[in-house]
Parts: structure tokens; sequence; C-alpha cells
């Protein structure tokens, strides 16, 4: 415990004296509070994401209906032959490009270029919705051309709607919040609200960003590919 926070438990003592001990830690090891609970929710969230994938892979393994073929389910067609994933394929590639203009925005938040950190921020936030609307676009053709539901599908295996629509939604909702929190800090840059106090905010939602891109990448490949 730090001499100052020794001083104020000396000082205060009691609930007042916690306070004041806790608030004079704050940045112990050089790591901010903001930081270190934005690892902290993105530990604990990758348990979730582990779950409904080991989930999947258990479901894949023991179903006794055969699985969907998701090349085929998957495919698009843009007036000649279906070409299978396309869709996929630009979604991943558009969010892997989306953290490396997230990585820039943080480089310059760092060196306080408030312009080019804003408008690195608002590229990275248009990546993100457009990720979300091709999943919105995904979803209406596989409901109401494909007659996919989470309770059946005629593809084959009945399970294969359900992890579908779990997964890739719970992950489109991580997206959704994404884009609204890189509008949010973007905002408040260009208004100048961490020209004093730093640009720390940039490098946390910096890491939620890349942590659902990194998601993204293992759902593409267990759930596309295998």
């Amino acid at each position: 415990m730090s001499e100052t926070a020794v001083d104020n438990l000396v000082r205060h003592g009691g609930l007042d004296g916690l306070a004041d001990d806790w608030s004079a830690d704050k940045q112990t090891y050089h790591v901010p509070w903001g930081k270190a609970m934005m690892w902290i929710f993105l530990v604990s969230d990758t348990f979730i994401f582990t779950c409904f994938l080991t989930g999947y892979l258990h479901v894949r393994l023991t179903t006794t209906e055969p699985w969907p073929v998701q090349s085929e389910i998957f495919a698009l067609s843009f007036g000649g032959d279906p070409i299978p994933l396309i869709l996929i394929a630009i979604m991943t590639f558009i969010l892997i490009s989306s953290s490396g203009t997230m990585a820039l925005a943080v480089n310059f938040g760092y060196r306080k270029d408030k312009a080019k950190t804003f408008w690195l921020i608002c590229v990275t936030a248009a990546f993100g919705a457009s990720f979300v609307g091709m999943q919105a676009f995904e979803w209406s053709k596989l409901i109401l051309e494909e007659g996919v539901r989470p309770w059946g599908n005629p593809f084959g295996a009945p399970q294969f709607g359900s992890v579908f629509f779990m997964i890739t939604g719970f992950h489109g909702a991580h997206v959704s919040i994404g884009v609204i929190y890189l509008l949010w800090v973007a905002f408040r840059v260009k208004r100048g609200h961490y020209d004093e106090k730093g640009y720390e905010i940039v490098e946390i939602v910096g890491l939620y960003w890349h942590f659902v891109d990194l998601v993204w990448v293992f759902i593409f490949a267990f759930f596309y590919l295998l």
C-alpha cells in the first residue's frame, strides 16, 4: 500500500479512508482501471463464446441427421453460378480491415493527432456497420428464401438454425454495440474531451474492437469452414 493511502486511512478511517485508498492506488503497476476492467470483461466474454463454440462442435459431432453443407447454403450468385461463401469472405475481409484502421486510430491518438484519430475511428465504425448490414442481409436470405428457422431447416439437422442464429446473433450484437461505442468515443475526441485527460480511452475501445474481430475469425473457421 502506498504512503498516500496509509495517510488517508490514518486521517479518515472507515469508508472514507477505504475510498481514498482505492483512488490513491488506482494506477498500480501503471495500468489504468478502465483498461483493467476492459480486460476483465473480455476474459469473461471469452468464456461465453468458448461455451457457444464448444456447444456447436458437440452438436455437430453428435447429431444423427446430416449437417447442412455451409458452402451451398451460404453461396451467393451475381448473375452466374453461385459462389460459395462469397458474402462471408467479404464480411471477414471488412472486419479484419477494421482492425487495421482501429490500430492506426490508437497510434494517432497517443500522438494526440485529434483529426486523424477521429476519422480513423469513424472509418472503423463504418466498417462495423457494413458488417452488421451484411449480416442482416444474410439472415433475411436464410429466413425468407431458404426457410431456415431456430427450430429447424430444410437442409438437414434441425439444430443448425438454433446454433447459427445464437452464435452469429450474439456476435452481431457485440459488433453493433461496438459501433455505438466507437461513434461515442469519436464524438468526444472531436470535441476535445480527451485533449487534457489523454487518449487512453481510444486504446480501451480498441481492445474491445480487436476482441470482436478475433472472435469472428474463430466463428468463421469453426462454423463456416468445418
